[in-house]
């Protein structure tokens, strides 16, 4: 159990540490992109039940800039969005999108949990 948890605490780490150089070093629309597919990896199916409000809070981010970058999102058919509800239409769009702010932490996770799963 105690190799358990400190496989978490170095993925929580990682989490961390990747979250605060996306924070620091990418535009919203990058860091949106990367956060809709952190819970994409999270959730299942493609739709997601969140509002303009809650993705400023979690981006650190004035709500009109959500709604831009969101507009942007639609536009280029990576998403898809209706009044409270958004769907991931084109996952590797938004692969592209996050511009090398997603992957690492996710590939860390799965190298370590690859360990104690097998």
């Amino acid at each position: 159990m105690r190799d358990f948890l400190l496989l978490y605490v170095q993925t929580l780490m990682v989490q961390t540490t990747s979250t605060a150089i996306a924070n620091s070093k990418y535009l919203v629309d990058a860091r949106l992109a990367r956060w809709l597919l952190m819970v994409d990896d999270l959730t299942r199916g493609n739709d997601l039940i969140i509002t303009h409000e809650l993705l400023s809070i979690m981006l650190g981010a004035r709500r009109p800039y959500i709604t831009a970058a969101l507009r942007d999102l639609k536009n280029n058919n990576l998403i898809r969005s209706k009044r409270g509800q958004l769907t991931i239409i084109d996952r590797n769009g938004l692969i592209h999108l996050a511009n090398g702010s997603y992957g690492m932490a996710e590939k860390e996770y799965d190298r370590l949990f690859h360990q104690v799963i097998g």
